[in-house]
């Protein structure tokens, strides 16, 4: 079994019940155990293009599969909220948007699959909701704690709790 924490993106359509779904489907296709779920996080849009503020979140499961399965698994989930990543704007709007960001203490570096994730370390709106889960979490020899405390917050806004 492996740690996975995974972040949950989206600023498409009914975004909070779309992380409950897609949160259900993760556990059951991915043969996996909640062990985390974060706060949601309204979050300003990434990548300068002109797009409505985004719902963050990162959950942290214990699956069965393996960083590729995992992967794999993931990306078709986010296929079937409606994302097509080959056909999609690089950091535009999208209804499911899922990163995994670490797997254990794996390091990873092939074409399809980096871990942890390359950008991980620049994004306050993937590290405000880890840190909620997960902030004593050494990833690539850094704590999420002390990766935070570097990067600014602001415009980062956590929701209150859905119905």
């Amino acid at each position: 079994m492996g740690d996975a924490l995974i972040a949950l993106g989206g600023n498409v359509g009914e975004v909070r019940a779309t992380f409950r779904k897609a949160t259900t489907n993760i556990l059951g296709m991915a043969q996996a155990t909640l062990l985390a779920r974060s706060s949601d996080y309204r979050t300003p849009p990434w990548g300068g293009l002109a797009q409505e503020p985004f719902i963050n979140a990162c959950i942290e499961v214990e699956t069965g599969l393996d960083p590729h399965a995992l992967l794999f698994t993931l990306h078709k989930i986010e296929k079937r909220f409606g994302r097509d990543r080959a056909n999609e704007q690089r950091w535009g709007p999208r209804t499911l948007d899922l990163d995994l960001l670490a797997y254990d203490d794996a390091v990873i570096r092939q074409p399809d699959l980096t871990l942890p994730h390359p950008r991980l370390f620049e994004r306050a709106f993937v590290l405000v909701p880890l840190n909620e889960i997960a902030p004593d979490r050494v990833i690539a020899g850094r704590s999420v704690k002390a990766v935070l405390a570097g990067l600014s917050t602001e415009g980062i806004e956590r929701l209150p709790d859905a119905d």
